[in-house]
């Protein structure tokens, strides 16, 4: 027998969360002066005041931060701080430590600080370059390399490069493949397609392992415009400390629009599988797409394995019971064990370590592929910022939360980077994005044509859908 059904995919909702990890409090906070440049990394203090974070930021002569601690500020400090006014207050913060208004400079100072703050710069354009949309902010970098670049113009034509490369970066966020912008919206057919608007997936590619390179091709095309940023802006409200407004308004549009991608895989799945009118065709497909599922573990690529899973999960693909009586289901309750939500995902977690490893000691392409659950990365981060506060009592911000943070979206990010290794099918890829797929009703209505009500309470329904969707009586 099948397992019970899952019901029907739902976008994230904080009801249903993941039990989060524990997370030991932090150490009493030293005072500020005792932390003046000391690396916060690496078994140091674990909170600091805003202006002590935003000091060790700042290269100097002799100094420069930590790329993890680079990073995890960056990250993290919109929490506090808009972008654009915490690059202000770093380059008035260099201007005003290596004396760049003097009207003679330390050349030999500046030479030794040159190539430190550019690095910071390449490093904060590079991962984070949403922050420099607005003009202002590209003044600010002009200005503070302005200022350097008589004591080596190196520094000058080394900025010119640094604001070309982020303006191609930017250029490739704003075009956001036509893939992305696919029929999400699952749709309510009046009877099932007619060939000429919609064919099976089958007919377009019939080898499992086909269709699991090509979503994986998708699955990486839409994790590469998912900034880190947004994993932070997902769950902001305001700091505390700041006044009532949010410290941003930009909306988190590529993450939203990967977790829409999910939801429109398992309503593509479950339609692929009520459309057939034959339960020998409906069984092929089921099939099918267990194959398809099992590759995708083998690949790495979790979040299409849960996409594939939960369509078929879904109440009318799972009341098929004569279509599931002819499928060999040994393969799919295997897949899904491995993918059981109990014990926060155990077994699921395991394998994604085991990829993650795998990943890490990689000699191939494919063998680097890690594209996880997603629904369930959001989730872990959401109660990582649910279950510890961003400031402590004394004001001082909680940087060991955003060590943690980092560390899952740093980890993240290295995997959204790997380049798939699998030729792409145009036509596979246009058919995952554009082909129509059932509303929820259209899909209890599909089941039903295909196997008759069992009980009163699918007869009711199945009356009622002919007659909203069919305009039957």
């Amino acid at each position: 027998m099948r397992a019970a059904a899952a019901g029907m995919p739902q976008t994230l909702s904080t009801s249903d969360m993941v039990t989060p990890g524990s997370l030991s409090p932090p150490p009493t906070e030293p005072t500020d002066g005792e932390q003046a440049r000391q690396p916060l990394l690496d078994g140091a203090p674990s909170s600091a005041s805003l202006d002590t974070l935003i000091q060790q930021l700042v290269p100097t002569a002799d100094y420069y931060p930590e790329k993890a601690y680079i990073f995890t500020f960056l990250l993290s400090s919109r929490l506090f701080i808009e972008p654009r006014e915490l690059l202000a207050r770093v380059c008035h913060l260099c201007i005003e430590q290596q004396q760049l208004d003097k009207p003679v400079l330390d050349k030999a100072r500046v030479r030794k600080f040159g190539p430190k703050l550019l690095q910071l710069l390449a490093e904060w354009t590079e991962t984070f370059p949403r922050d420099f949309q607005e003009e202002s902010t590209i003044g600010h970098l002009k200005d503070v390399v302005g200022r350097i670049a008589p004591c080596d113009e190196a520094y000058r034509k080394r900025m010119h490069q640094l604001l070309q490369a982020l303006h191609q970066k930017l250029a490739a966020l704003g075009q956001r493949p036509e893939s992305l912008l696919g029929a999400d919206k699952p749709i309510s057919y009046r009877t099932k397609p007619p060939a000429s608007i919609h064919r099976e997936l089958l007919d377009i590619c019939s080898d499992p392992y086909t269709l699991a390179q090509q979503l994986t091709h998708v699955e990486l095309e839409r994790l590469q415009h998912i900034g880190p940023e947004e994993f932070v802006q997902a769950f902001v409200n305001k700091d505390p400390l700041a006044s009532t407004k949010p410290c941003f308004t930009e909306k988190t549009n590529n993450l939203e629009a990967y977790v829409k991608w999910f939801n429109r895989l398992c309503y593509l799945v479950a339609t692929e599988i009520c459309m057939p009118a034959k339960k020998k065709q409906r069984a092929q497909v089921i099939e099918f797409f267990i194959d398809v599922a099992r590759e995708c573990f083998n690949i790495g690529n979790f979040n299409s394995l849960m996409a594939i899973i939960s369509g078929m999960n879904m109440s009318p693909v799972s009341r098929l019971k004569k279509t599931w009586a002819k499928v060999k289901t040994a393969k799919f309750f295997i897949l899904e064990h491995q993918m059981d939500p109990t014990g926060n995902f155990c077994n699921y977690r395991t394998a994604l370590r085991g990829a993650a490893h795998r990943s890490l000691t990689a000699h191939s392409s494919r063998e680097k592929i890690v594209i996880p659950f997603f629904s369930l990365l959001i989730k872990d981060i959401y109660f990582l910022n649910e279950g510890c506060a961003n400031r402590l009592p004394n004001g001082h911000v909680n940087f060991e939360k955003f060590l943690e943070l980092a560390k899952q979206v740093g980890e993240f990010i290295t995997w959204k980077q790997v380049e798939c290794p699998f030729e792409q099918d145009r036509s596979i890829t246009h058919y995952l994005h554009t082909a129509p797929i059932f509303s929820e009703d259209g899909l209890y209505l599909a089941s039903y044509e295909s196997e008759s009500p069992e009980n009163q309470t699918e007869k009711e329904r199945w009356k009622s859908l002919r007659s909203s969707i069919l305009g039957k009586t």
